[in-house]
């Protein structure tokens, strides 16, 4: 079983699927990781952003190995990096990049052969998995996903302006969603969940109660508990 949850920058995708994953006993898949792990590696290695096709060499080259508890890039350990206001910066070159975005695709169904998984992004449930048998689509207004991002990076131990981050996340969405290649949309069979206002345990809780549905719908067990 595919569980496919897509959704805008800042709105919990990340951490909320990683805690269903574990609920349902499902692996879990972060593509949003790979193409950060994409933007770092091009960040370390001096990468001329004016080239994109180079950058297409580099993700094909690049081992990502992806994991229950983090990301790896060429056997690093990544997964605090990757994070960084630093990789967001340069995160458009390569989730923009069509060439990059069709190797990492191309990876992303090749993980979740014969496995069960939760998989999150922004494409997951139009374009990499539009057979999922579960899409979720995931949302927040633009002002609570900014204070949310604000307070990640201050666990991370960086600053951050929230009038700046809003600005920076809106530019974002509205990116995301004028792609030419996997553009953020809300897959027409979806469910759409709001998180404003909700914790993070509420937000998990609502996802094991819509997988349940559809599995309960489909007549199959539902899984985890």
């Amino acid at each position: 079983m595919i569980v496919a949850i897509d959704g805008p920058a800042g709105a919990g995708k990340s951490t909320v699927s990683r805690q269903l994953a574990r609920r349902l006993g499902f692996q879990f898949l972060d593509t949003g990781a790979m193409y950060r792990a994409v933007a770092w590696a091009a960040l370390e290695r001096g990468h001329d952003w004016n080239q994109p096709e180079r950058l297409v060499e580099l993700a094909r080259g690049l081992a990502i190995e992806m994991t229950d508890t983090g990301v790896k890039v060429d056997s690093v350990d990544v997964s605090q990096a990757i994070r960084s206001q630093r990789v967001t910066g340069y995160l458009k070159y390569s989730a923009d990049n069509a060439g990059v975005r069709g190797i990492l695709v191309e990876r992303q169904r090749a993980f979740a052969v014969g496995k069960q998984i939760v998989t999150e992004g922004r494409d997951q449930g139009s374009v990499v998995f539009p057979q999922a048998e579960c899409k979720i689509y995931l949302t927040a207004s633009a002002e609570e996903r900014a204070q949310r991002r604000v307070a990640d990076l201050a666990r991370r131990g960086e600053t951050a302006n929230f009038e700046q981050v809003l600005s920076e996340q809106n530019e974002r969405d509205r990116r995301d969603m004028s792609r030419a290649v996997g553009p953020l949309v809300q897959a027409p069979d979806a469910t759409v969940l709001n998180t404003d206002h909700l914790t993070e345990a509420e937000v998990v809780d609502a996802l094991v109660s819509v997988v349940h549905e559809h599995c309960r719908q489909l007549g199959l067990e539902p899984p985890g508990k």
